[in-house]
């Protein structure tokens, strides 16, 4: 039997984008309308198993407020994988990853971690608001070099599973590989 893998995936983005419920949603299958603001980070465990490996996901959900953004450099310490997440029904959001990408590019150049990069449009069953066209998401893997892009709803569940599993999925692989992983994780 093989040793349980253990890892650590951060989610950022700007508050109010559903990065708590996307999470909740994942852990506990359930959707809640309103959440607590998250102050800080806030610290989840996911145990699965995944073709037959055990793995341990410790997910980091990380405060939207800039002025919590200076924590981000420890926060990504030790990490293998980020989303970065934006509300398809607010502009703003997806205008917002430059910052949140700029940090981020910071603070992993200052680390040196290879890690797995992926963006997340959330509130797909809010599309009839949409102000961020899919086509927005797919420009954002060549733009900030991702692994992935995909949408979703943590209100009705459509790839709220997908996301974490073929991030596990690709995790796995690229250990096993011992080897950079540039390949796309998804695509919606």
């Amino acid at each position: 039997m093989s040793a349980t893998k253990k890892y650590k995936i951060c989610i950022f983005g700007d508050g109010g984008v559903g990065k708590t419920t996307l999470t909740q949603r994942y852990l506990t299958g359930v959707f809640k309308e309103k959440y607590q603001l998250t102050i800080g980070m806030d610290f989840y465990l996911k145990k699965l198993n995944l073709n037959g490996q055990e793995v341990s996901l410790y997910i980091w959900d990380f405060a939207g407020e800039e002025k919590f953004r200076f924590l981000m450099s420890a926060a990504l310490m030790g990490a293998h994988a980020v989303i970065f997440v934006y509300d398809i029904t607010r502009y703003i959001t997806l205008k917002n990853l430059e910052n949140w990408f700029s940090v981020f590019a910071e603070a992993r150049e200052k680390e040196s971690q290879d890690m797995i990069v992926v963006a997340v449009g959330s509130k797909l069953d809010l599309a009839e608001l949409r102000t961020i066209p899919k086509e927005s998401g797919t420009e954002l893997i060549d733009k900030y070099d991702l692994n992935g892009w995909i949408e979703c709803s943590a209100k009705d569940g459509t790839n709220v599973e997908r996301i974490f599993e073929e991030l596990t999925q690709g995790l796995l692989e690229q250990e096993s590989s011992r080897k950079k992983n540039k390949k796309v994780i998804f695509f919606d």
